[in-house]
């Protein structure tokens, strides 16, 4: 059974940083795509970062572009989220997500398979 374990977020103030980790267990997932995806109170989830198998291509959504930093270790099975210069806006529940079809990237939360049970973040301004 696949099971994706997010782990760092809390509360902190604008202007703070933040990095999230998420392990994942179960199977491997060298091949497939990772992303970050948050739902804020009241919104729709959306995939604020997305990175593809290899770790060479990564994509962000146009808010968090600069100051949030995708990254993974295929060999510890842990994609990352570096977040710098937090917002109040940035407030949500951030959730680690998996692509089960191998060797594409999306932007779309529907494309995701698998999911963890998400990190509160929280910035007060």
């Amino acid at each position: 059974q696949v099971q994706l374990a997010e782990s760092g977020g809390g509360l902190v103030q604008a202007g703070d940083s933040l990095r999230l980790s998420c392990t994942a267990s179960g199977r491997g997932f060298a091949i497939n795509a990772m992303a970050w995806v948050r739902q804020a109170p009241g919104k729709a989830r959306e995939v604020v970062a997305a990175i593809d198998w290899a770790g060479r291509t990564t994509r962000y959504t146009e808010d968090v572009q600069g100051r949030f930093t995708i990254s993974r270790d295929n060999g510890k099975s842990t994609v990352y989220l570096r977040m710098n210069s937090l917002r109040p806006e940035d407030t949500a529940i951030y959730f680690c997500a998996v692509d089960d079809t191998p060797f594409k990237l999306s932007m779309s939360p529907s494309e995701y398979e698998h999911w963890g049970q998400g990190t509160q973040v929280t910035v007060s301004s």
